[in-house]
């Protein structure tokens, strides 16, 4: 074939497929089929999150402040970059055994990559992550967070 008809030929295809394209989006703007585009900020009141939407983990508690960790590790292990450190803790229990409670569970918020894998591998369950989105700060400090609220404890029949 020649160079020439090959060359105006490509650029036939490239305004046919840019017409094709043109034609699907105005037919979505003359008659949209579902509106999905959220007007954030103006509904913060009622903006619902999709459930498989990461924002942040965190540590839910039960109206007791007990939880679900056990201090085990696997999330500070398995955090690809660091972002969960585990602070424990040993103590005596009433039988005289020696016990792993968490001192601090801490979470980099800054420094996390929403992957996951802290949440997938807990065998506890004990952590989640959490809708929220807006973490906007001026002092990075304040994406430091810790998990576990002061005085927490573990809830009865979890498994160490």
């Amino acid at each position: 074939m020649n160079p020439v008809i090959k060359y105006f030929s490509e650029i036939v295809k490239g305004v046919g497929t840019l017409i094709t394209g043109m034609k699907v989006t105005s037919g979505y703007f003359i008659r949209p089929k579902e509106i999905i585009t959220q007007k954030y900020p103006e509904n913060r009141d009622t903006l619902i999150m999709l459930e498989r939407f990461k924002g942040e983990v965190v540590m839910p508690h039960d109206e007791n402040n007990q939880h679900a960790c056990t201090g085990c590790g696997i999330c500070e292990i398995n955090c690809p970059n660091g972002s969960i450190q585990i602070l424990t803790a040993k103590i005596t229990n009433a039988e005289g055994k020696s016990v792993r409670v968490i001192d601090k569970h801490i979470y980099h918020l800054s420094m996390c990559t929403m992957c996951g894998l802290c949440v997938k591998t807990c065998p506890s369950d004990a952590i989640v992550f959490a809708p929220t989105f807006e973490h906007a700060v001026f002092d990075r400090n304040k994406l430091t967070l810790q998990l576990n609220k002061p005085g927490s404890s573990i809830k009865k029949g979890v498994k160490e």
